[in-house]
């Protein structure tokens, strides 16, 4: 007999699905032990149907998320026949859908009757996974083998039952006990989201539950038909660039794309971009899919149901071996980084179309990861009780380009993880690692101006205490031409910099790519993440705003004069009204 379709319950499954979900992401918000995850939140969680179909998702981090769903599709179709309950798999592989290596999925099917009926998964950013250097970014790797240990989907779990010489294999390959502690919490995430799923098939029986799900897909693509709709027909070129590629100087990869909007679909095509690099600036086929997805979304309604309808009216043309879709063994570490310049191209191919929904440019990425030894730890015997890995997430988190209407995010962070990562607590960063903080602060006139200003950039400044220390540093956006763009006569933001200050008074700025050994103890970190994209002309920004962001000391009395043409008294911060009127009328 057809299950007759009730629209309110659909509704219903949509919203309790997201639950799970958002269930899943606290378990591990509490269960985890690593930083990345349990404060800077750099996991995602989501649930599949039997064939791997998105369900919903929760994306602390939407990069990660939509590169969920691939992986999922591929085991369940690898594994049929041999899936059983109380099974696990654990993925990171790259070259059979992962996003990055040290992004590792444990997926746990969900069964009723017997039958596989759905997947719950989840998904984290691991201190560690193997590879040549501590932490997972290698910018001296020319494949994918000197970045990390590879783990196409395997069975780790048999039917409730460890596979113990699987499981030692795995983590006999990364040096940090933390990674395998975390591990076991994503599982136990799984797990959580396993029993709510089954609790909810029990409740309302399998073949109801399944046909509204269907009913849910449909509903949901209807939706994202409607909002393509909306958009004039037409095709919009976008492009930017991603800037050295680790291995030669001045290199520039370009990012080609043209957005073709027909009627209620739309297609990303990306041919015409660059062809893969031979260090680790290419990106494997899922972060730059992820990419799409994640930017595209900012633009249409941010209610959408976030489940397989939402992808049906979407098509991505992106040939292999490009720097966006590198063919096997490229170096991918990257990847996950080239979402802000794919997103770049995508922003200003809608500003033709949508401009009063496209932002202005967020500021890349500059990471740096620090390993080392914390003097303040004993080993414990087996070389790694006292090794540390932080990614610094503190440090990189600049602001985002503003939108018609609204000024950027502060200190914000990656737009592949639209704000997802959050920063450190300042006493768990010195708990954790031997660092002595100095300053985290706004950085003054870092925000590109607008009508609408970008969001600020940060300035941190702390002293390294560890010992035998390496600095990796991984990113973009030092040269001029990197700094985030502003849109409709709004200003750019300010470039990145990292400088490590040495005890002996020597000075080093690293390349954005660049493995630094034999770092001092006493050296002194400095970085400063610039600043958003402004939107729209300066001068037309109200002067009592622009006079409030001089009082907070956000903006220099020189920059609101230059960049603004509002005068201010230097002593008192008044608007001079008769000269910020003859400024802004002469157009100086």
């Amino acid at each position: 007999m057809t299950e007759t379709i009730d629209p309110i319950f659909v509704s219903v499954l949509q919203r309790r699905l997201k639950a799970i979900t958002a269930e899943m992401g606290l378990t591990l918000l509490r269960t985890t032990r690593s930083p990345i995850l349990n404060e800077a939140r750099d996991f995602v969680t989501g649930l599949y149907d039997a064939q791997g179909r998105m369900l919903e998702q929760t994306e602390y981090i939407p990069v990660l998320a939509f590169a969920l769903q691939p992986v999922c599709e591929r085991i369940a179709r690898d594994f049929a026949g041999d899936i059983h309950p109380g099974d696990v798999f654990l993925h990171n592989d790259v070259f059979s859908g992962g996003n990055q290596n040290n992004d590792v999925a444990a997926f746990k099917p969900v069964f009723h009757g017997g039958e596989l009926v759905a997947w719950a998964a989840c998904k984290g950013h691991q201190a560690d996974i193997g590879g040549a250097v501590p932490g997972g970014y290698n910018p001296e790797a020319r494949e994918v083998w000197q970045e990390a240990f590879r783990i196409p989907a395997v069975k780790v779990i048999d039917r409730g039952k460890v596979r113990r010489d699987v499981w030692a294999l795995v983590f006999a390959n990364v040096r940090l006990k933390i990674v395998e502690d975390d591990l076991r919490a994503q599982i136990g995430g799984c797990t959580v989201g396993e029993r709510a799923l089954t609790a909810l098939f029990e409740r309302h029986g399998g073949a109801r539950v399944l046909a509204h799900i269907d009913a849910l897909y449909d509903s949901t693509e209807r939706m994202v038909r409607r909002e393509i709709a909306r958009i004039p027909d037409g095709t919009y070129h976008g492009e930017s660039w991603a800037f050295y590629d680790g291995v030669a100087d001045g290199t520039r990869m370009k990012i080609d794309l043209d957005v073709s909007v027909a009627g209620d679909t739309v297609t990303f095509d990306f041919t015409g971009s660059s062809p893969q690099t031979p260090g680790f600036v290419n990106a494997p086929y899922a972060a730059t899919a992820s990419a799409v997805m994640l930017t595209f979304l900012m633009l249409i309604d941010p209610d959408l149901p976030h489940n397989h309808g939402l992808t049906r009216p979407v098509r991505i043309v992106n040939p292999e071996g490009s720097f966006l879709n590198a063919a096997f063994p490229a170096a991918t570490t990257f990847g996950n980084s080239l979402t802000g310049p794919t997103s770049d191209a995508i922003f200003r191919a809608f500003s033709q179309a949508l401009p009063d929904m496209v932002s202005a440019g967020w500021n890349r990425m500059l990471g740096f990861t620090v390993t080392g030894q914390d003097p303040r730890r004993n080993g414990d015997g087996n070389g790694s009780g006292n090794k540390y890995v932080d990614i610094l997430f503190l440090a990189l988190k600049g602001g985002s380009g503003a939108t018609r209407g609204a000024d950027g995010y502060d200190h914000i962070g990656l737009i592949n993880c639209a704000g997802g990562i959050l920063a450190q607590d300042y006493e768990m960063f010195e708990l954790q690692d031997p660092h002595i903080l100095r300053r985290h602060e706004f950085a003054r006139d870092s925000a590109g101006p607008g009508q609408w200003r970008g969001g600020l950039g940060v300035e941190t400044e702390f002293v390294i205490d560890g010992e035998d220390v390496t600095g990796i540093a991984f990113g973009d956006g030092v040269e001029d031409e990197a700094r985030a763009f502003g849109l409709f006569g709004g200003g750019p933001g300010t470039a990145n910099r990292i400088v490590l200050r040495q005890p002996d008074g020597g000075e080093r700025a690293p390349k954005a790519k660049e493995i630094i050994r034999g770092i001092p103890r006493g050296t002194v970190f400095f970085q400063h993440a610039g600043g958003g994209g402004g939107y729209g002309d300066p001068r037309r920004r109200p002067a009592e705003l622009v006079r409030q962001d001089v009082v907070n000391d956000l903006l220099s009395v020189d920059a609101a004069a230059r960049d603004y043409g509002v005068v201010l008294d230097p002593a008192t911060l008044a608007v001079d009204e008769a000269a910020t009127a003859r400024r802004r009328g002469a157009g100086s």
